[in-house]
């Protein structure tokens, strides 16, 4: 059976975090459903260079390599009837990557405006894995609040904290070490992850 996640993508910079999870659980024959908030689309487009209008279709395009991305089902934030509203679709779990601050706090205390927040809400009442991605910093104590209050409803909180023992080359190499770390939370490890103790030392 096809392993079915939802990536949401918010406004926070670094949505190629975002993108480069969606390669990765394509690469895995994954089912995605990808929500963008309305400043995730926003920042994406500042980040990536990319018109606005039509956002959702040029990042599940750039992710499927230019290809028609037939795994990657697009919903738009308003959409309060899509299937991820509901705990009754059976999804794995969802990650939210980018993650603001704004999505934080709504996560932490339960407010769904959004499709995204209505699923990341769902994700932790069916008691299913929920990854979220900051990439904030410094952080300011209410940040750190709603962190805690989002780790407690069940949350994880993964921060966009590349490590540099794997000897990265490149900005890539920065990206892949945060979303192998993603891909193992969410249970779906990638072929030939960095890891400690696996590589030869450079120097």
């Amino acid at each position: 059976m096809t392993e079915r996640f939802i990536v949401g993508i918010t406004g926070a910079s670094g949505t190629i975090y975002g993108v480069r999870l969606l390669q990765a659980l394509l690469a895995c024959s994954c089912e995605i459903h990808l929500i963008v908030s309305d400043m995730g689309a926003k920042v994406a487009s500042h980040d990536l260079c990319l018109p606005e209008e039509g956002i959702e279709n040029a990042l599940a395009s750039l992710a499927a390599g230019g290809s028609a991305p037939g795994r990657i089902m697009l919903h738009n934030n308003r959409d309060m009837f899509a299937p991820v509203a509901s705990g009754s679709f059976q999804v794995r779990g969802m990650a939210v990557i980018p993650c603001s601050m704004k999505t934080m706090a709504a996560v932490a205390s339960g407010y769904t405006s959004g499709l995204l927040e209505r699923a990341a809400d769902v994700t932790l009442k069916e008691r299913r894995t929920l990854v979220l991605v900051p990439r904030e910093t410094p952080l300011s104590r209410v940040h750190l609040k709603n962190m805690l209050a989002a780790q407690e409803a069940g949350a994880i909180i993964l921060p966009a904290s590349p490590a540099f023992y794997h000897h990265p080359e490149t900005v890539d190499d920065l990206v892949d070490f945060v979303v192998e770390r993603v891909m193992d939370t969410l249970g779906v490890p990638m072929p030939r992850a960095r890891r400690w103790g696996t590589q030869g030392r450079k120097g």
